[in-house]
């Protein structure tokens, strides 16, 4: 399998944005038949001493694991993107430095999307939590559900709260990140960090010097000390293309996410952007934050739908695969010798009208027509929510996504 392609994470903050909001997006580009899930786990609490299964390994779990909800290959325990209860959005870009990403099985960069999710109440705490198990566990094992070879990966994060964002790019057990609280940020499959670092593992600059990757006698620049080739700013692409909307709002976001011919939007004959989100978290701490999650591939041809964190959330079995516990053959060695069908209802559905409309071009533009009027009036009513000065009625969205779900499940049948 060839090296994916770019995978981009964007985020915006005010004065770039509007109504003093924070606008966060990413498209998921991965492996054309794999499919995403959308799932929600509740706050809890856990026994001293307790363990957490993480995809490949097992490790120490804390006392309090925070609400969050994730858009996640089914296959994995950890998520591409996703969010928590306090407004904190995380997603992970895979890249390759001139470190050799390990095929030893330890943390995958997705499981610490979910931890830094899990345990992280702010930006800066989720930042914390990632390099604090990067550097106890390690990173590494195989990316892609393929029992013919291991595609391994550092990483990179975009870590964001309603006040700054962190760019989190690491190599191995080392890393460096920077933080931003304005403007337009972009990430995507390539390292971005240059001179300026806000922090840095201890022995970053050591370790490169003791590689013969730098000299100590010019200034410190993380790409270019850590990158295989010379292309690493590629990502600005994306970057333009976000920079070009002007004031930026969640249906920007979504434009930018849907957009073809730039390549943010990526359909090749074997990567797809798989699933995609849009938040919106206002810097007003009254106001809810509100994520848009598609569950379905490819962004031009699917809608977002929001999810906002109120207790006793209803579930959306519609949008979740079948389960398979033990019995599913990532948890077995030697892993993936099969590949189980992990469509969920939404998918299969999706699929389906895709079909229909490929055979029928008049019938297709009329079902995204009707589509985009559904994701049309659910923005418009979460701007009603944002703009309210009365308190959100939490009864009011308890069942948000899973009414979004199904709706779209009955247009698209």
């Amino acid at each position: 399998m060839p090296m994916a392609p770019p995978s981009y994470c964007f985020v915006a903050f005010p004065p770039r944005t509007k109504d003093d909001r924070v606008v966060f997006g990413k498209n998921s580009a991965r492996p054309r038949e794999e499919v995403q899930e959308v799932v929600y786990f509740a706050a809890a609490t856990h026994d001293p001493g307790s363990k957490v299964e993480c995809t490949y390994i097992e490790i120490d779990q804390v006392l309090k694991t925070h609400a969050i909800v994730l858009s996640r290959p089914a296959w994995l325990w950890g998520a591409e993107m996703g969010a928590n209860e306090h407004g904190v959005c995380i997603a992970n870009e895979a890249i390759t430095t001139r470190e050799p990403a390990s095929e030893t099985e330890a943390l995958l960069g997705m499981d610490l999307v979910r931890l830094g999710l899990e345990r992280g109440a702010t930006a800066k705490e989720a930042l914390d939590v990632i390099v604090s198990l990067l550097e106890k566990h390690g990173q590494g094992g195989n990316y892609y559900e393929d029992g013919s070879s291991c595609h391994t990966f550092q990483s990179t994060f975009l870590i964001v709260d309603r006040a700054e964002a962190w760019v989190l790019e690491t190599v191995g057990k080392y890393w460096a990140a920077e933080k931003v609280t304005e403007g337009v940020k972009c990430i995507c499959n390539q390292l971005s960090l240059t001179t300026k670092i806000d922090v840095e593992h201890p022995e970053l600059r050591s370790y490169a010097e003791s590689q013969g990757w730098w000299t100590g006698d010019t200034e410190f620049n993380f790409s270019e000390v850590f990158s295989l080739a010379e292309d690493h700013l590629d990502c600005c692409s994306g970057h333009e293309s976000l920079e070009k909307q002007g004031k930026v709002t969640v249906q920007t976001m979504i434009d930018v996410l849907r957009d073809k011919a730039s390549g943010i939007c990526v359909d090749s004959e074997t990567f797809l952007t798989t699933a995609s989100i849009v938040s919106v978290l206002p810097q007003n701490p009254s106001s809810p934050c509100i994520h848009y999650f598609t569950g379905t591939p490819d962004p031009s041809r699917s809608i977002f739908k929001p999810f906002i964190f109120v207790d006793d959330v209803k579930l959306v079995p519609k949008v979740q695969s079948p389960f398979l516990g033990d019995d599913d053959p990532v948890k077995k060695k030697p892993r993936f010798q099969e590949k189980p069908d992990r469509k969920h209802e939404l998918y299969k559905a999706h699929e389906l009208a895709r079909s229909v409309t490929e055979n029928d071009q008049d019938k297709g533009e009329k079902l995204m027509r009707i589509m985009l009027d559904l994701e049309r009036q659910g923005l418009e009513a979460m701007e009603d929510i944002l703009t309210s000065t009365e308190v959100l009625d939490p009864a009011e969205v308890v069942d948000l996504f899973y009414d979004c779900v199904d709706t779209e499940i009955k247009f698209l049948k």
